[in-house]
This record gives structure tokens, sequence and C-alpha cells, in this order.
């Protein structure tokens, strides 16, 4: 069985990209594979330049990582003393090392917990001084696997904020895995679903809702219960599915645009309020998931960019553990 097949991707400078599929799809191997931990059995592999498993510490100097079931830290040592070391590990001028960390601690609220030893922190601190040792040498791109898993509310907005914060300030480059899809909404520009093992997808997130002919909903408020709402033709496929009172729900196609929809209905009705519901992300992902695992190599050849190129993150390949 192959764990990933005939992936091919690009990835520019300054982007955020989320990389996502179900259990087993490959997601960590392809990370795997791009940080020099896995290599390739076929095909090639460039980041930032390099061969990432030939040039595996020239690499290590361009790159942070960050594996949210895993710390990078010193298990027993306070955060701050953790943070000292990584800085002689990477070499990192005194004056830069002090003015990333007052800016993390700063972001990420760090303050309170710098000198408690890693092991009494919870998993939300914990993540938060994972981030900051995967960005405190300045990578050029940050590969995070699944780094909001089992975080609550708070923690999870305070990482996602800083992730893009330091992605706009600073242009770092993000490879974001995640089961998450608020993350993916919140953050990133561009989505690559894979599944079986294959690239099948990559485009934005409303593209993705398009993929799979996903819905938008209408919701509307009438002044009073009335029967169905009369509808117009455009867009086609606009259709009643809910009636509750005076509240009635409208699906149609999520490419489909609500202006003349909204403006066929408050026309012909009194409407008090009316609100425009995107597509259950999770749901579009589902069916995407079970799409690619029946049709994979169809939607695979389908994506991707195979030429070579040194910016800043690309691959591809056709083997067990390889991209292209």
């Amino acid at each position: 069985m192959r764990a990933v097949d005939r992936i091919s991707f690009r990835i520019d400078s300054g982007e955020v990209v989320g990389y996502i599929g179900p259990n087993g799809a490959g997601k960590s191997t392809t990370v795997k594979m791009l940080t020099g931990i896995l290599t390739p059995s076929a095909g090639h592999i460039r980041v930032a330049g390099l061969n990432p498993v030939r040039q595996r510490v020239a690499l290590a100097r361009r790159i942070g990582v960050v594996f949210g079931q895993r710390t990078g830290l010193w298990w027993d040592l306070p955060l701050t003393d953790s943070f000292e070391l990584l800085r002689h590990l990477h070499r990192i001028p005194s004056a830069r090392y002090r003015e990333n960390l007052e800016l993390f601690t700063e972001l990420l609220d760090l303050g309170a917990f710098l000198h408690i030893p890693v092991r009494q922190l919870s998993l939300g601190q914990r993540m938060r001084g994972d981030l900051t040792a995967a960005l405190l040498h300045d990578p050029r791109i940050v590969y995070l696997d699944e780094p909001t898993i089992g975080l609550d509310v708070v923690s999870k907005a305070a990482v996602r904020s800083f992730l893009a914060e330091i992605n706009r300030e600073r242009g770092t480059t993000v490879l974001l895995t995640t089961h998450d899809l608020d993350d993916i909404e919140r953050l990133c520009g561009r989505v690559m679903v894979i599944a079986g093992g294959r690239l099948v997808y990559d485009g934005s997130v409303d593209g993705l809702r398009g993929r799979v002919n996903a819905e938008r909903t209408l919701v509307v408020d009438l002044a009073a219960p009335a029967p169905r709402l009369d509808l117009p033709a455009e867009p086609p496929g606009a259709r009643v599915i809910r009636v509750d009172g005076p509240r009635q729900w409208v699906a149609f196609p999520a490419t489909a645009s609500a202006a003349p929809l909204i403006t066929a209905i408050t026309a012909r009705h009194e409407v008090v309020d009316i609100s425009l519901r995107e597509p259950d992300i999770d749901e579009v992902v589902r069916r995407l998931y079970l799409g690619g695992l029946r049709s994979s190599a169809a939607a695979a050849s389908s994506v991707g960019d195979p030429s070579g190129t040194d910016d800043p993150s690309e691959t591809g390949g056709r083997s067990a553990t390889s991209a292209k």
C-alpha cells in the first residue's frame, strides 16, 4: 500500500495553506518528508531551495515544526531554559532572540509561565511554548501538524491570532494540517485535500464547497406565517427546504449569487429579517473524501505543478513514502 502516491504541489512564499484529509490519508507522511525525517522512495522534493534529506541541517535553520501531540521542549526544564537552549542550537543573535521572545511573550501571553517546568504546563500553555520555540530563529516556513488538537476555545483563539499576525507581519509561510476545519477557514487562503494518499483538491475554501455541489441557505423571517415562498427562476435549483411559522429556509447552489434571490423575496413578501448561511465545511470535506477515495486517480491528474522550483516548498512523487 502506498502512503503517499503521485502528489505534486508548490507553495509560494508567504502562503498559509491548509492540508487536510482523514486519518491515514498521508498528511503526516508528507510533512515528515518535507522536513527530512522520512526519505522519499521516488520523486523529488525541494524546500527553500534545499533537498530535505541531503541538506537536513541547513534546512533545519530555515524551517520550524510543531507536532501537536509531541513537544519539542525539554520536559523538566522551565520554558525559558528551553528557549535559551534553542537560541544556542540555532545560533540566534542575542539581540534578535530578545526581540523575538518579547514579541512572542506578548502575542501568546507567555509571561505567567515562562519559569515553570514544561511538565507542569497545561496543554494550551505547552502549545504556545512549542509555537514560540518553532519561530524563535525566524524560519521561512513553518509546518504545523494538528497545532490546536485538544485545546480549549480560548487557547485556540490565541494560537490562530498569533499565526495570522506572524504571517501578516513577517510573511512566514505556513503549511497547516488539522482536523479542525475552523482553523482552515480562519487562517488559510488555500486548502489541499488528500485522500487515499492522493491529492484530490487544491484551491480556495469557496472552491472546495463548489467542488461537491454544496448549497448555501437563506433564512428568511417573514412578518407573518405564509405558504412556501414564491421563488424566482434565478438561481436555478433554489427551493424551500423547511417552513416553521414565519421562518423559511431556502437552499440554493453554493456557487450562485444570493443577490437575485434576496431581491425577489423582499419584493414579493414582507420580510422582517434575512440571513445567509454558508455550507457546513465539515460536510463538504466529508463528501469530498468519499469522492476522492472512489476516484482519486482521476482527481489527482488534474492538480499540481510538477515543475522544479526553489520557492519555498515543493513536493511530488509516486511511491509508498514518496512525494514526487
